[in-house]
C-alpha cells in the first residue's frame, strides 16, 4: 500500500496506551504466542481465491515513479506491469484448480480508478468493487466467502532496505506482539480471523526475507532491491512463468498452508522514522511515547488494526514538512508563505466572526463504485 493521501484524514486521540515489552519468538514461522493453523475444509468443491496487488513488488520494475499516478507517464507503465504480472498470477491459480478469482486494489497510487485498466484484467478474474467506501484489509474479511488468498507486487516492510520498502504509507512501521510486520502479514492475521489462509506472494527478496513467519507460502522473488529506489531486474518471461507454477503449486496444496491466528490480547505499536513523526504526542498525558513509537494493547487484531491506523493519521501529518521546505528553496517561497499564513488567519477570523462555515461532507456521486484503495 502506498496511501500518501487517504491517511492524512484518519483521526487519533481515542485509546489509553501501554508500553510493553515482549520477547522475539524462537520458532521463526511463528510469532510467540502465535497459532498456525490448517485452512477450514471446503464444503461445495469451489475453490475462491481473494487477490491482493500493490504495485511496489512488480517484475521489470526498478523505478518508483512507476506506483504513483502524479507522474503519469511513468505511472502508466507500472500499470503495464501489474498487469502482467497479475494475469501470470491468475493463470497460476486457475491451472492449480481455482474456480473463482478476486482482485482488489490494495495499492493507493491517487488515481481515483482503479491500477489495472479496465479490459486489462484477465478474462476469467474480476475486480472487486463495492457500493461505498472500504478498508480492503479489513472489510472484505468474512467467513466462508473465499478459501484463500494471495498477494502480487508486494513489498518489504519499513527499514528492511527493500525496493520502495515501507508499512502502509511512507516511513511507519506496525509492530505486533514484538515483532515487525509487513502488510502480506498483516493480510494473514486479518484473514486468519475467519480461517483463510495466504498461499501465494510475489516481490522482492527484501520480503522474502521478512516472510519469515510464513514459510508456507509460495513465494517468486521478481528482483534483487539494492536500495530503496534501486533494484536488479530479474527477466521477467522467466519471472512470470515461475507465477505461474508456483501459484498453480499453491493452490493444489491448500491443505499444507497454515491460517495465521494472532495472540490476543495483542501488544501493538507505531514506531515511525522520516518523513513520519509521532513527536506531537510526546507530552500527550496517558499515552506511552518513547523515541518516535507508541505502543499500546489491543484486546484483539481488528482493535490492534484500528489504533496504528489511527495513529499512522498523526504520523502523517509530519509529511507537511515536506512541502514547506519545498516551498522556502522556491525564488517566490517567502510570498507563498506569508499568502498561506494570510489564509490561515482568514480562516479563523471569518470563522470567529460567524462568516466562514465547513463545507458540508460531499456525497458520492449516483452508482460511484469503490474498489478499496481509493
Amino acid at each position: 500500500m502506498f496511501h500518501t493521501r487517504k491517511c492524512l484524514v484518519i483521526p487519533a486521540f481515542f485509546f489509553t496506551l501501554l508500553i510493553v515489552v515482549v520477547a522475539l519468538p524462537s520458532d521463526p514461522s511463528a510469532q510467540a504466542g502465535d497459532v498456525l493453523e490448517a485452512p477450514k475444509q471446503n464444503r461445495d468443491n469451489l475453490l475462491r481465491v481473494l487477490v491482493y496487488h500493490d504495485m511496489e513488488g512488480l517484475s521489470g520494475q526498478s523505478d518508483w515513479h512507476t506506483i504513483d499516478y502524479d507522474f503519469p507517464e511513468r505511472y502508466q507503465g507500472g500499470r503495464e506491469l501489474l498487469v502482467a504480472d497479475l494475469n501470470a498470477v491468475i493463470d497460476g491459480l486457475f491451472a492449480g484448480g481455482a474456480t473463482e478469482v478476486h482482485v482488489v486494489d490494495a495499492h493507493g497510487s491517487g488515481n481515483q480508478e482503479p491500477d489495472v485498466p479496465p479490459g486489462k484484467l484477465h478474462p476469467r478474474a474480476q475486480q472487486v468493487f463495492r457500493d461505498k467506501p472500504f478498508r480492503q484489509y479489513v472489510d472484505l474479511v468474512e467467513p466462508e466467502v473465499y478459501d484463500a488468498v494471495a498477494v502480487v507486487g508486494m513489498h518489504a516492510r519499513t527499514g528492511s532496505r527493500g525496493f520502495a520498502s515501507h508499512t502502509f504509507t511512507l516511513g511507519t512501521d506496525i509492530i505486533m506482539n514484538g515483532m515487525s510486520i509487513t502488510e502480506t502479514e498483516l493480510i494473514g492475521y486479518s484473514w486468519g480471523r475467519v480461517g483463510v489462509p495466504v498461499i501465494f506472494a510475489s516481490g522482492d527478496d527484501r520480503l522474502r526475507e521478512d516472510l519469515r513467519t510464513m514459510l508456507w507460502l509460495e513465494y517468486v522473488t521478481v528482483k534483487k532491491a539494492t536500495s530503496a529506489s534501486t533494484a536488479e531486474i530479474s527477466p521477467v518471461q522467466e519471472v512470470h512463468d515461475e507465477m505461474r507454477a508456483a501459484a498453480s503449486r499453491a493452490v493444489k496444496n491448500l491443505e499444507r498452508m497454515k491460517v495465521m491466528k494472532i495472540a490476543t490480547p495483542v501488544q501493538a505499536a507505531l514506531r515511525v522514522v522520516p518523513p513520519a513523526s509521532l513527536a506531537l504526542l510526546k507530552a500527550v498525558p496517558g499515552i506511552n511515547y518513547s523515541e518516535n513509537r507508541v505502543d499500546f494493547t489491543a484486546p484483539d487484531f481488528q482493535a490492534a488494526y484500528d489504533g496504528v491506523i489511527a495513529l499512522i493519521g498523526v504520523a502523517s501529518r509530519a509529511y507537511s514538512q515536506v512541502l514547506v521546505e519545498t516551498i522556502r528553496k522556491r525564488p517566490d517561497g517567502p510570498a507563498l508563505m506569508l499568502e498561506y499564513n494570510e489564509e490561515l488567519f482568514n480562516r479563523w477570523l471569518d470563522y470567529e466572526s460567524g462568516r466562514w462555515s465547513p463545507p458540508p461532507p460531499t456525497s458520492a456521486p449516483a452508482g460511484k463504485k469503490y474498489h478499496g484503495a481509493n
